[in-house]
């Protein structure tokens, strides 16, 4: 097995024993971005320089006896909307084509504390705008979407090309696009990851996380995302055998099996039914307010993002690419009572999923309602006949945690039969991040190691 290769839990291990140098897991690191980035496109700057630089810092200090934890050497891609002190932050626009951060975002300057080694920037859909990041192809196959908007992350994670990455969600844009390459995406609780420094694309929508090969990893990039001291604090079940026994597990009635590939739907139904074979009670719940989850969405991103971008839409809107133009623009024709009528609605629907997981400790469902598409694809027919847009549709199932502002981890759960992977997403309380990880790393133990994508 190649450095590249390795998980971060295993990757940290080796390195604590002196038996990798973060000098030889960077290189393999790069080596192995050499080697798929002609295929895949997933960064936007590669910081092989610096990354060397880095590493052999951190060599010398686990050298000394100064070990910083866990993060300490490890290779990591930040998605593009994150500000690294003397590196451009582009959003993957023209827009940004001449801006150079001045200072490192929080989430940055915790994780440079943390001893990570920065690798570069990865691709985002134009300004986190989109479902689909046109720029970079999905992992299992180059021909179908990454997913977005942080489809350079996933897809640098899920190809080998960095051992962990950031990502941002607005709407479900790290767990879309882990679902869609086979990798691990972890939306926190609002507010629990400091966004300073971090572009927005909407203010109350707008959350920071980890996209890795794993859930264990998941829990070690989110200790050092939350400033926590003890590395623990997220800690996985690391009991002999999993046991959820403990947990009830909400299997939704309505909603997020509506509208579904077949595939998908299986797939996701036999990682509960493993769930429950590991001890988890199974309860039936109803999702609440389902009806005003799009209108809600879109009522809050929207007139937050056309807020954020209005100077520069007036002076060179000639800049942005059409898709984003267009949605920047709609939002101006939206009125006030608009936004307060989606701010009001965000507040039932809060309050109405609150009540929900009073019942539960974790709902699973689909992450999305199927796999990666055609790249070009713009919308999908149900077998009613309904048609939907792709982007609405990858949206569907994802947004009702950003609304209210849930925890929400995407756990991969096989693959279709077209080789595609395929994602169940957990749904937690509000800072309940633990249980999510432990149901998830629980899931994951009995599974199969999962192996990089194929990519040529």
């Amino acid at each position: 097995m190649q450095p590249h290769e390795l998980t971060l839990a295993a990757a940290a291990n080796e390195i604590r024993e002196r038996r990798l140098s973060p000098v030889e897991l960077v290189e393999s690191v790069l080596e192995r971005i050499d080697q798929v980035e002609p295929h895949v496109g997933a960064y936007v700057t590669v910081t092989a320089d610096q990354a060397r630089g880095t590493a052999r810092e951190a060599e010398r200090e686990v050298a000394r006896g100064g070990h910083r934890g866990p993060l300490h050497g490890i290779p990591a891609g930040l998605k593009d909307l994150i500000d690294v002190a003397g590196t451009p932050t582009t959003a993957s626009s023209q827009v940004r084509a001449d801006h150079r951060a001045a200072a490192d975002s929080t989430v940055a300057a915790r994780l440079r504390a943390a001893g990570a080694v920065l690798t570069g920037k990865t691709h985002t859909h134009e300004f986190a705008y989109g479902l689909t990041t046109p720029q970079t192809s999905n992992a299992w196959d180059r021909d179908r979407v990454a997913g977005g908007s942080s489809g350079g992350s996933a897809v640098a994670v899920a190809a080998g090309a960095a051992t962990f990455a950031l990502g941002t969600d607005t709407g479900g844009s790290i767990r879309v696009p882990a679902a869609l390459n086979g990798v691990v995406g972890l939306k926190p609780t609002y507010g629990l990851v400091p966004r300073h420094g971090v572009t927005s694309l909407s203010w109350s929508l707008d959350h920071v996380g980890p996209i890795t090969r794993t859930v264990e990893d998941a829990a070690l990039v989110l200790a050092a995302l939350t400033g926590h001291a003890a590395l623990d604090a997220f800690a996985v079940d690391h009991r002999p055998e999993p046991d959820l026994t403990d947990v009830r597990v909400g299997v939704p009635g309505n909603y997020y099996f509506d509208h579904v590939d077949p595939e998908v739907a299986a797939a996701v139904h036999q990682a509960i039914a493993q769930l429950e074979v590991l001890g988890a009670r199974l309860v039936e719940i109803d999702v609440p307010m389902t009806r005003y989850v799009q209108a809600t969405q879109w009522g809050l991103m929207v007139p937050e993002a056309t807020a954020y971008h209005e100077r520069t839409l007036r002076t060179v809107p000639e800049l942005y690419q059409a898709d984003v133009r267009i949605l920047l623009e709609a939002g101006e024709l939206m009125g006030a009572g608009d936004y307060l009528r989606a701010q009001r609605a965000r507040t039932l629907m809060r309050d109405a999923w609150a009540r929900v997981l009073e019942e539960v400790d974790v709902i699973a469902a689909p992450t999305v309602p199927m796999t990666a598409v055609q790249a070009g694809q713009e919308t999908v027919t149900w077998p009613d006949g309904a048609v939907e847009a792709v982007s609405d549709a990858y949206v569907r199932l994802s947004s009702p945690a950003n609304i209210t502002g849930v925890p929400a981890l995407s756990v991969p759960v096989g693959h279709s039969t077209a080789g595609m992977p395929i994602g169940m997403q957990l749904l937690g309380r509000a800072f309940g991040e633990r249980t999510l990880l432990r149901v998830g790393h629980a899931y994951e133990r009995t599974q199969p190691a999962r192996a990089l994508a194929p990519v040529a």
